[in-house]
């Protein structure tokens, strides 16, 4: 290249490009703070594990860590009765306990308890479809009981208190 001829454009840019480069090398790099906790990488334009989760998902895990699964479908029944059986049925009667299977349902008058006799298949199927499994195998149904009178954990028998008026 000749000395008299003039730069070039390019030439001039080349040359301050250099000199940039050359003024970054030499600056000190600054130090980037990090903040306590455990490194994270990106988990990509998905959702990921360590990502916000419905409460819905997280307790559905830990039912199924814990192994709580039968224990919520029997809380299922009682808790979701008036949605399982329907609104007219849930009206007149009411879960009571559940044991082994066996279901206690209390209705409010001995016609809605015989109702409900013929109705323990139909029942029976709601409940498996909507709780799963074999939760529920058997209904007993059975009318509202008579008032107890007995009062404690020792009684007579007879008419007990009843008798001082005759």
């Amino acid at each position: 290249m000749s000395e008299d001829r003039p730069a070039r454009p390019s030439d001039i840019a080349r040359a301050a490009l250099e000199a940039a480069r050359a003024a970054s090398a030499a600056r000190p790099r600054p130090t980037r703070r990090r903040i306590a906790g455990p490194r994270r990488s990106w988990s990509g334009p998905g959702p990921g594990a360590d990502d916000p989760q419905p409460l819905g998902r997280l307790v559905d895990s830990l039912v199924d860590a814990q192994d709580w699964s039968e224990r919520t479908r029997t809380g299922a029944v009682f808790g979701r009765w008036e949605m399982l059986v329907g609104p007219e049925i849930a009206a007149h009667c009411a879960p009571q306990t559940l044991t082994e299977g066996e279901l206690l349902i209390v209705a409010e008058s001995t016609a809605w308890a015989t109702q409900l006799r013929l109705l323990a298949p139909t029942i029976l199927g709601k409940l498996r479809a909507g709780v799963g499994g074999d939760v529920v195998t058997r209904l007993r149904v059975v009318g509202p009981t008579a008032p107890s009178w007995k009062k404690g954990p020792r009684s007579v028998r007879g008419r007990g208190p009843r008798d001082t008026y005759g």
